[in-house]
């Protein structure tokens, strides 16, 4: 299997809140397609500074992170963000990273956008049991 990259939507969630609320008009809402490497080995969202700006993320906190390569990072975490796929959304934290880098869509917006990779053609879908609602596990 090779890498699979997914077109998704990233929203200002908080301003998402804002329009809810009659605070502000739904067209001022902040928001942008992305392409995004889908990759189970990251725990988060992760998107750069850029992005985060673009949208007008809070900065929430700092998360040490471990990179690739096995060394540790201190990186800013900001939120809330709604990430948008086909028929589905979730809300996470997002880990930023300096500059333009590659949007990360890791293991757990993945899981709550209830998506699967198909390996034979490489990309993001839906499950085939459930392509209308989302679904969970409760225990």
């Amino acid at each position: 299997m090779g890498l699979v990259f997914t077109d998704i939507e990233l929203v200002n969630y908080d301003d998402t809140f804002l329009a809810r609320k009659k605070m502000l008009p739904s067209s001022d809402i902040r928001s942008m397609t992305v392409n995004a490497l889908v990759d189970t080995g990251a725990y988060m969202l992760v998107i750069g500074e850029n992005v985060r700006s673009q949208l007008g993320i809070e900065i929430t906190g700092e998360e040490v992170a471990t990179l690739a390569d096995g060394t540790h990072a201190t990186l800013k975490v900001a939120g809330p963000v709604e990430v948008r796929f086909k028929n589905r959304h979730t809300i996470v934290e997002a880990l930023v990273v300096p500059g333009n880098s590659q949007v990360l869509l890791g293991a757990i917006p993945l899981e709550g956008l209830d998506v699967i990779i198909d390996p034979n053609k490489n990309e993001l879908t839906l499950p085939p049991s459930r392509p209308y609602v989302a679904g969970t596990i409760l225990m």
